[in-house]
């Protein structure tokens, strides 16, 4: 699986952009992932769309689906055996989503039913890929 996080402005929460940078260079050793980080401007739902394009989009939402961590895992497994290899994670920002972002998005995924600062939820959702790949890998990160 190839993975895109776009995220709404940079991380500017200190500890919030050490976790990101430790989990995402963690997936490294299963998946490539990448990280655009979009300056918050009118236009960033159109650009984020543009950026995601041929991917599975994924958008951060209080509003979606939610998955226990193997449930994650098994959705991953999924999507991968309908050949998706690609997904893209959409983070928005503080004002969150159009009805025309939610109309493209592929799945709707909530973190749980708080409403997060995005860029905590940008590190929970990044945290959960890697869990979900050690799921797959059979590694012992994740306990149940």
């Amino acid at each position: 699986m190839i993975w895109k996080i776009i995220a709404v402005g940079q991380p500017a929460l200190g500890y919030a952009r050490d976790g990101i940078r430790d989990y995402l260079s963690r997936i490294q050793g299963f998946n490539k992932i990448e990280t655009r980080f979009l300056k918050p401007t009118p236009d960033v739902h159109a650009k984020m769309l543009a950026e995601s394009e041929g991917h599975f989009r994924i958008l951060l939402d209080e509003r979606g689906k939610q998955f226990t961590s193997r449930g994650f895992a098994g959705e991953i497994m999924k999507w991968e055996n309908r050949s998706i290899s690609r997904c893209a994670v959409l983070v928005g920002g503080a004002d969150g989503w159009s009805g025309d972002m939610r109309k493209n998005a592929d799945l709707l995924w909530a973190l749980g039913s708080l409403t997060l600062q995005h860029e905590l939820a940008l590190l929970v959702a990044i945290e959960q890929i890697y869990r979900a790949c050690t799921i797959k890998a059979g590694l012992p990160y994740h306990r149940d």
